[in-house]
């Protein structure tokens, strides 16, 4: 053992091996609760066009402010985000929903 490794300099490798498991089992303790995953309801419903006249189906995905909810919040995948962008634009051009509220 040298002088370096003496003093304890470096990057310590298997010094605090100890506090990365928190409760022993290989996973550190974090939050305390599990969150689900949330699913595609268009994937759930087996849709495959989203159609720009139902407004009643659009409007889930339009919050107050009138924006368009991004994917981590509503909970639409990659492919169905695309479409409802589309038929939320296409309902906003023919004035069936607004682009924003006052």
């Amino acid at each position: 053992m040298n002088d370096f490794e003496k003093r304890g300099g470096g990057r310590g490798k298997d010094k605090d091996k100890d506090k990365k498991d928190k409760d022993g089992k290989g996973r550190r303790g974090g939050g305390g609760f599990f969150r689900r995953r949330r699913v595609c309801k268009f994937c759930v419903d087996k849709i495959d066009y989203i159609n720009y006249k139902d407004v009643k189906m659009l409007a889930g995905f339009i919050p107050e402010r009138g924006k368009i909810q991004p994917r981590r919040i509503s909970g639409v995948c990659a492919l169905h985000q695309r479409g409802l962008q589309t038929a939320i634009k296409r309902a906003r051009q023919l004035a069936l929903i607004p682009y924003v509220t006052d």
